[in-house]
């Protein structure tokens, strides 16, 4: 995650974030699927899918445009869950670093979530054990 000083354009900022894929994979993506904010990027090496535009999209186009309205979301959570508004750090390296920091405690918040339903769900297979129902409802015979 890249922060950039100032509130640039986000056309602007597209090269950048590419160039930080491409050291972090050690690979340039073949496509970028990117909100609308991005027309006039001036990225040539990169095919980039600009949602909103539905004209000559294929099935696996439109898979990939859902699988980005999907990440919103997230990006969401992390500017409310996660106070990412405003940055206390100061300077432009304050402002990369409470950046790096909320998107690292937004995946501590989901991996504590996924333990937490693992745990619930361990409980309920021990109780359930414990019972000798396994799972099943049983009905007790008279004796």
């Amino acid at each position: 995650m890249r922060s950039f000083a100032g509130n640039p354009y986000d056309g602007h900022t597209l090269g950048a974030a590419l160039e930080q894929v491409e050291i972090l994979t050690e690979r340039l993506p073949e496509l970028v699927v990117v909100d609308r904010g991005y027309r006039g990027h001036g990225v040539d090496k990169t095919q980039v899918l600009i949602s909103g535009t539905r004209r000559g999209l294929t099935p696996a186009l439109a898979a990939d445009l859902r699988r980005r309205a999907a990440i919103e979301p997230e990006i969401g959570h992390m500017k409310t869950d996660g106070r990412l508004a405003r940055s206390p750090l100061k300077g432009t390296i304050g402002d990369a670093l409470f950046a790096v920091l909320c998107g690292c405690g937004h995946n501590i918040r989901k991996i504590l979530a996924w333990l937490r339903a693992v745990l619930v769900r361990l409980i309920a297979l021990f109780i359930a054990a414990m019972r000798g129902d396994e799972g099943r409802n049983q009905i007790a015979e008279p004796t």
